[in-house]
Formats: structure tokens, C-alpha cells, sequence
């Protein structure tokens, strides 16, 4: 337990210094093809299109978090006003970016929603434009934080879960997990993007506690019954929990108006 308390001191004071919702000048590039987004780093898969209807991106190590900003939302508009429009359009980050000529590498929907009525061609053809961009929160309309038991898990002895649906604008730093109306809750880890797991898996019902942080702040958030104990793979379970969460901003200058 003293080791997840620092690991969770440690994380606020190194994202401290972020300003998500600051406005950024970049480029971005674009996949033609959804799947390669959707299949990224993160570990959706095909449900990332449930996010934004496809609106995906990849991002850049310094945006990916090492995969605590898996599902984090984005508002990218390009600056050819002749071209594109002011408001640009929101993406979902659900894959790593390996090329540091661009923060963002956007599926080609959400490529062509930056451009004005009639001009996604024009856009296409482009193939990298000069953006802005800016951290903004995700909103999933009735819609709650979900568990996805993923296939890999061996009951009784491994579980893995992926998060799904996480609102606000915010990143899950730590997973606890423990049988209902127990108090002695094991810690789980990150293996890989928004998917977590545990090889100490409680037995019966299971509750869970996360640890998630918004710029300087920081908070648990408890779901007190989520997976019951047939628990099964491949099924989402609903967490009865919604994270509406929005960053603090640390940084002197920061702009998080609306777009002019």
C-alpha cells in the first residue's frame, strides 16, 4: 500500500507541470484506414468506434502518458482558414504516435471533419496539415465508466480489464481491487494502455477503487460492485460510476477559452 500511495504522489508531481488545456501548435497526418487507430496501443479495438463514431487519433509519447491517456479527448482544427473550419473537430486518443514530425496522426474522418462543407478532398490531399489543438473533456451521454473482462483473463488465478467510456478529462493512475464488503484490496497494473490486471484475484463479487487525476488534482473514485461472481470473459460491465472530472491548470498562461 505505501508503494501505490508514493507511486500516486510521484504521478501528480511530475503532471504538475502539464497545461492540458492550453492551445498547442502542431501538424498532424492522417490513416486511411480506421483500424489502424482503432487497434492501436490503447487495446479497444473495434470498440473504440463507439468513442466518437471513428473520430480517432494517435499521439505522440508526450500526449500518450505511457497509456494514461488512453481515451483522452481532443478538440484539432487546422489553420488553413481558406480550407478548414474554426471549431475543427473532437478526437479520442486510443493509439501511440512513433513519429515526432506530427503530435497527432488522425483517421481520415476525423481528417476531413476539420475541413469546410465540400472540401475533405482537398484536405485529403494534403496529407499533413499545421493544426491546433487543445485537451478538452470527454462526454459520453448516459454513458458510465465500464470494465471489459478481456479474453486473456484465467479465472481464478488472472484477471485483465479494460476501461471503457471514461469521462471528463482526467487519467486513471492506479486500480485496486477487492472482493464486495471486503476491505482488503489488492493492487492491479497497467499492462498495456487502458487495460489492467492482477494475478491476485479476489474471490466472489468484485469492487473496485481507482485512483484518477486531473492536472493537480487527485481522487479515489470507488465502484462498489462491478464484476459479479460468475464473472465472465469478453463481457463490459457497467460500474454504476461516471467521472465528469475537468483538469486544473497549473502553468501561468493558459488559454482555455473558445476558439477565435
Amino acid at each position: 500500500m505505501a508503494f501505490f500511495l508514493f507511486f500516486f504522489l510521484f504521478f501528480l508531481a511530475s503532471s504538475a507541470t502539464a497545461c492540458d488545456r492550453c492551445v498547442h501548435q502542431s501538424k498532424a497526418s492522417y490513416f486511411s484506414k480506421v483500424s489502424a487507430l482503432s487497434s492501436g496501443a490503447c487495446g479497444y479495438g473495434s470498440l473504440a468506434l463507439d468513442f466518437s463514431g471513428g473520430q480517432l487519433a494517435a499521439g505522440v509519447s508526450s500526449l500518450f502518458y505511457d497509456g494514461a491517456a488512453c481515451g483522452a479527448c481532443f478538440q484539432v482544427r487546422c489553420k488553413n482558414q481558406g480550407l478548414c473550419t474554426k471549431e475543427g473537430t473532437r478526437v479520442v486518443l486510443t493509439d501511440l504516435n512513433h513519429n515526432n514530425e506530427t503530435d497527432f496522426v488522425l483517421s481520415s474522418r476525423a481528417f476531413k471533419a476539420m475541413a469546410q462543407k465540400g472540401m475533405s478532398q482537398q484536405i485529403l490531399k494534403l496529407g499533413i496539415v499545421d493544426i491546433e489543438y487543445k485537451r478538452v473533456p470527454c462526454v459520453y451521454k448516459n454513458q458510465n465508466l465500464a470494465f471489459r473482462v478481456e479474453e486473456s483473463s484465467k479465472k481464478p488465478n488472472y484477471l485483465a480489464i479494460k476501461f471503457l467510456y471514461q469521462g471528463g478529462q482526467t487519467e486513471i493512475v492506479g486500480v485496486d481491487v477487492a472482493q464486495v464488503g471486503s476491505s482488503n484490496w489488492s493492487f492491479m497494473s497497467r499492462n498495456h494502455g487502458a487495460v489492467w490486471d492482477t494475478s491476485r484475484v479476489p474471490e466472489g463479487a468484485l469492487q473496485f477503487r481507482l485512483v484518477v487525476t486531473a492536472g493537480y488534482d487527485g481522487k479515489w473514485i470507488w465502484a462498489q460492485k462491478v464484476l459479479p461472481a460468475d464473472w465472465k470473459n469478453g463481457v463490459i460491465y457497467n460500474s454504476d460510476v461516471q467521472i465528469t472530472d475537468i483538469a486544473q491548470e497549473g502553468c501561468s498562461s493558459c488559454d482555455d477559452g473558445t476558439w477565435s
